[in-house]
């Protein structure tokens, strides 16, 4: 079975990543960040979040989002954005499965949305609620898919 791919595109907050880069490692999903990043990779804050994990993350790292399509053109792409219509829960993740999240401010950009519009979810929440933090949202999604595999490899 494949394993679950998590990919950052242009994050910017460094603990963010730190908490996403923690969760990747106890789970063995793999971390794809995306070009421009809004911190240095060795910046303490996304250390300190994760610090004893990074020995166990398999971490990939792209120019831009088209260089990730070109060295990572298998497996299904799954869009978070709170654009979607449909829940994280009605979908059938595929094993090998690329989840995309974008940044922060922004979400993805709307030419990714447009490729990958089949396969776009949201997290539910209340309304006026503009969106969740980006490591919670990883998190939720991350698992579901773990959930749906019989959290393969986990105890």
């Amino acid at each position: 079975m494949g394993s679950l791919n998590i990919v950052l595109i242009e994050p910017e907050i460094p603990p963010n990543t730190g908490n996403i880069a923690r969760l990747c490692a106890a789970t063995g999903a793999s971390l794809h960040l995306v070009k421009p990043l809004g911190f240095q990779l060795d910046d303490k804050h996304l250390k300190r979040a994760g610090l004893d994990y990074w020995h166990m993350l398999d971490v990939h790292i792209y120019e831009n989002f088209v260089e990730f399509e070109t060295l990572r053109p298998q497996g299904i792409r799954y869009c978070a954005t709170t654009k979607a219509g449909r829940w994280y829960t009605d979908l059938t993740y595929q094993p090998g499965a690329y989840v995309l999240f974008g940044k922060e401010t922004q979400g993805l950009a709307p030419e990714i949305l447009t490729q990958y519009a089949a396969t776009m979810m949201r997290l539910p929440m209340r309304e006026g609620a503009r969106s969740l933090n980006l490591s919670n949202a990883v998190a939720v999604v991350a698992y579901e898919a773990l959930r749906q595999w019989g959290f393969p490899g986990l105890l």
